[in-house]
Order: C-alpha cells, then structure tokens, then sequence
C-alpha cells in the first residue's frame, strides 16, 4: 500500500468549499468523493443550487459531527425584488399577482420592518421546498398543483441588516438559525409592504465558525485534485468545533473515554464539550452530566 493510500485511511477534517451558482450540494460532495477517492463524505447543510457561498463537507470519521455542524448558525447576503410575488417565492416560480409599483417604499420603512423580525419568531416554510408532508417532499405535491399545509417552525433571527436599497431590489444581510428559509422571509417582507416580493439572489457569507474567508472555490478544489495538493485545504477535525468548550484529556482520561466511561469534570461544567489528546487530536465529544460532575462521551473517534 502507497503512502497516499495509507494518508487516506487516516483523513477526518473538513473542507469549506465556495459553492457556485449552479452546482448542487450533492454534486460538490460527489466531486470530492472523486477527488480524494473517499467514500465518507457528507455536506453540512444544504446549499440550493441557484445560491453561492459557504458549504462544509466533512471527509473520513469526521462525518459524525454532521448533526453538531448542521445545527449551526448561518449567515447570508440576500437580494430581494419588491413588487412581484412568485408562488415559490425565489425567481424559479410563476409570478402571483399583477406588480406593484415600491416607489413610495423608503429605505427607513424597511429598515424598521427588519427590526420587526429579529428574534425568536414562528416562519412557515415555502411550499415549493424540501420540508417533508405525509411522507413526501412539499415541492412534489406544490409542483402537482396539490395544496401543501406546512406546519410553522420557530426560527431565531439573531441580526437583519439592510445593506443596500436600490428600489425594486434590496441588499440584505441575514444571520439566523438554522432551519430558516431565506426564500420565506422575502416573500413575509413583500407582504407586510404589500407589494409582494421574492428572493432573487442568496450567498452563504458563515456557516457556524466558517467564513467565506476559510473558504475554497470549487475550481481551485478541483485543480488540487489534479495536483495532488489538496490536503493543504483540508480543516482536522478537532478544529471544526474549535468554538466549542474544550477538554484535554490525560494518558488515563483517554484510556478510560475510548472505553466509554466517564471521566471527572469541573464544577459548574455542563452542555457539550469536544476532548482533545495532549497532541490536539479529537478524540470524543462529551456531555456533562449535571449534578455527577462527570463528562459522559456521546461520540469516540478513537476507539481501541
């Protein structure tokens, strides 16, 4: 077996990719599937494929930390077209009603407006979208002429930001939960002003703790492959929860975790925490156990 063969097996980490507009998640986890000739490989998130930005792709073990990764917060930089509605609320559906004149919209009425929405709020989710219903994707039955009752979902809209208003379009920055459908918030903005509106641009600026800036675009990614250099992309995975509380574990700490027993923690530690090897490796993910002063491991990377 080649060095490179034996690297592989060892690979856990991520890679932020810059997607393009055009390219399905999917397709970004297949292309790096090939690259690196890894099977373990999952995205954290689902980027629409008319929409650019932040997606990270966890390789190898790493691909346990998908549920922690996918919870993360997001940020986007939305456009959105006032006057005209469309039934999938983007520029992919069938325009709802006649268009209506903004020039009567100031740049303080939605500034105001923005406000409105920040914090915890109840969003229904669009009916062209991949929210399941009686077993089924909503867009199936929307794309049927069927009528689709999504159930409304509690969102957390940390900051909206109006950057830019050059009427009928609006530049918008968006830093939310995850879970909230950018799609959704343009079309309830379009209605509270009454002249409808849908989202015609989106970019992924942050997912969790990564940034555009940690970012590589698919192109490079690719002439890596080539290359045979693209590990120089590649995030360890101890480093993608680096925002998490943080553990490291002694010799006898780490005999005793790779067994699946509790190890003592300090008092006042409570909510996840990942544990790292005195060489920085990710070993587990813990979770205190409030009242025992104990971490308990919910996920081993190294097992015996």
């Amino acid at each position: 077996m080649s060095n490179e063969e034996q690297l592989k097996d060892f690979v856990s980490g991520a890679l932020v990719v810059d997607k393009p507009v055009g390219v399905t998640s999917h397709d970004v986890v297949k292309t790096i599937r090939k690259g690196t000739d890894i099977r373990r490989v999952g995205h954290t998130g689902t980027l629409d494929p008319r929409a650019s930005g932040v997606l990270v792709v966890l390789i190898g073990p790493a691909v346990r930390l998908s549920e922690y990764l996918s919870a993360s917060d997001k940020r986007y930089q939305a456009i959105i077209k006032f006057g005209v509605a469309t039934d999938t609320y983007d520029t992919e559906g069938k325009q709802v009603g006649e268009t209506k004149s903004v020039d009567h919209i100031t740049d303080e009425e939605i500034h105001q407006l923005l406000i409105d929405y920040e914090g915890k709020i109840q969003q229904y989710p669009p009916s062209h979208s991949a929210a399941r219903v009686d077993g089924e994707r909503a867009y199936e039955k929307a794309r049927r002429g069927e009528e689709v009752d999504l159930e409304p979902r509690e969102i957390d809209v940390y900051n909206l930001e109006l950057l830019e208003w050059a009427p009928p379009e609006a530049v918008i920055d968006v830093y939310a939960s995850s879970g909230t459908y950018v799609r959704s918030l343009a079309n309830d903005l379009g209605n509270d002003l009454n002249v409808g509106a849908h989202l015609t641009g989106l970019r992924r600026t942050k997912n969790g703790q990564f940034t555009l800036r940690d970012a590589v675009r698919l192109r490079e990614l690719k002439d890596a492959f080539v290359a045979g250099d693209w590990y120089k992309y590649l995030i360890p995975a101890a480093e993608t929860l680096s925002d998490w509380n943080t553990v490291v574990l002694t010799p006898d700490q780490l005999e005793k975790i790779k067994h699946g027993q509790r190890i003592p923690a300090d008092p006042g530690e409570s909510g996840m925490a990942r544990a790292l090897s005195q060489q920085g490796d990710l070993i587990a993910l813990l979770e205190a156990i409030e009242g025992d002063q104990e971490w308990q491991p919910r996920k081993v990377f190294l097992t015996t």
